[in-house]
């Protein structure tokens, strides 16, 4: 149970030290959008070849199917709350942002981080070892999250104190929502689990297309699609030796 409270913490740190990069090191913004085009290349693999192929394989298609639809018109219905109120930038490194779109950007990334932690912790249920794939993918992608998303609140004239607790704050959310997959989808069928994991792969699938991959193509320019291109195949690398 621990073990799956741990891994969350693992991948869920790496948005503090994404956010303490932005902080304190001088990082341009084009080499946030490679770093953030990687990472989208590397979560499309993990979505791909851990969440929706063992979902279809444990759970068949029509489960994952469904599980798939419904994740990512969950986080689109979010994103479109969140864009309809003027914080369409929450993700944005660049522009003007007011000062209170920086709980946007707090509340946008908690929406990715907890199907992602959940299933952190669902893969531990009946084995030793968590899903390595998983977990690799989701670290290397919120990197890249935490740097452009804490430029945007420096840039709404956020405290870097109050910066830090935010993050720190989604760092305890990722913690929690690893140990509760693991704890309440334990005695769940295969098909129900098939479908959550098939949910977390849809609004992961939804997020990477509306907020990592434009604002990494703003950043970085027409390379983005070589740099997200060797993400993915570095997580079917490690797809195929995990």
């Amino acid at each position: 149970m621990w073990h799956a409270a741990f891994w969350g913490a693992v991948s869920g740190s790496a948005v503090l030290l994404g956010a303490l990069g932005a902080l304190f090191l001088p990082i341009k913004n084009r080499w946030i959008g490679f770093i953030m085009a990687f990472g989208t290349g590397v979560l499309m693999g993990a979505a791909t070849f851990e969440l929706l192929e063992d979902s279809a394989h444990d759970g068949g298609v029509k489960a994952t199917g469904i599980g798939f639809l419904i994740g990512a018109i969950v986080f689109t219905i979010f994103d479109y709350l969140v864009s309809n109120k003027g914080k369409i930038q929450r993700k944005r490194s660049q522009g003007d942002l007011a000062a209170s779109s920086g709980l946007a950007i707090f509340a946008g990334t908690i929406m990715d981080a907890i199907p992602e932690s959940i299933m952190i912790g669902a893969s531990l249920i009946g084995q030793q070892s968590v899903s390595f794939l998983l977990v690799v993918s989701i670290f290397i992608s919120n990197i890249p999250e935490g740097l452009s998303s804490t430029t945007g609140m420096k840039k709404s004239n956020y405290s870097t104190a109050k910066i830090i607790w935010l993050w720190i704050a989604v760092l305890a959310i990722s913690t929690f929502a690893s140990w509760a997959g693991f704890f309440f989808l334990d005695d769940v069928s295969a098909a129900t689990q098939s479908a959550i994991a098939a949910f977390a792969g849809g609004g992961i699938v939804a997020m990477i297309a509306s907020t990592m991959m434009p604002e990494a193509y703003e950043e970085s320019g027409p390379i983005t699609g070589l740099v997200a291109a060797c993400g993915l195949f570095i997580a079917f690398l490690l797809d195929q030796f995990s």
